[in-house]
């Protein structure tokens, strides 16, 4: 039996999603409801209710006065955030780096491996959110409980900066990946405290540098 046709909602939602994923739609792109239809071949109703969709998942914004555009952010504050973070988590991840366990170390590479699936389905939202699950995996061995709260309390003010930075440096996410697989085989064989806190906070500031690499010359 053959599948159903995906309605007008799901065909447009796929659509614009796929392009702005892609890099095709870039941040800050205004979407015009009624060219996009006559794209798809529908009344601008269907469209609508997909750029809503998109807006709820973080991809796009609406202005007032302006409509609808692919959603940016503040890359000078997501810098400062990411530095941040990656001090912390540098540390972190060499106190927890001795208490972790096979069945830590197995859950972690799980993660990276569904990461690595939803870079392949091109999910940069469900990227981000196993990306953030990859993370604490590790620090929820780390015995310092304030670090955690600190950790957890950047990581909120992050997603509420960046939504998923993955949707907008597409590049950056496979390296992410290769870079949590050698972390995770660090740790496994016992390396240096010294040495897997540098490639942690590394590890942190490559996004950044990617999101830098993205702005535009004046």
């Amino acid at each position: 039996m053959a599948a159903p046709a995906p309605s007008r909602v799901e065909l447009a939602y796929a659509t614009i999603r796929e392009r702005i994923t892609t890099g095709v739609y870039g941040p800050g792109y205004r979407l015009v409801l009624d060219e996009l239809a006559r794209e798809i071949g529908s009344s601008p109703v269907p469209v609508r209710e997909a750029v809503r969709r998109l807006e709820a998942e973080g991809y796009v914004d609406f202005q007032r006065h302006v409509g609808a555009r692919v959603a940016s952010f503040d890359e000078h504050e997501f810098e400062q955030a990411v530095q941040v973070v990656a001090v912390l988590e540098g540390y972190a991840t060499a106190l927890a780096a001795p208490r972790m366990r096979r069945t830590d170390i197995a859950k972690a590479r799980k993660v990276n491996d569904r990461m690595r699936a939803a870079l392949a389905d091109c999910d940069p939202i469900r990227f981000s959110t196993l990306n953030r699950e990859f993370h604490f995996v590790i620090y929820d061995r780390c015995p310092n409980t304030h670090i955690r709260s600190l950790l957890e309390a950047q990581w909120s003010r992050l997603d509420t900066i960046r939504r998923s930075v993955f949707a907008f440096v597409p590049g950056r996410a496979r390296s992410s990946v290769a870079e949590h697989a050698e972390l995770l085989d660090l740790i496994a064989v016992g390396a240096p405290a010294d040495r897997l806190e540098r490639l942690a906070r590394a590890h942190k500031l490559h996004t950044a540098d990617a999101v830098r690499r993205t702005r535009p010359a004046h």
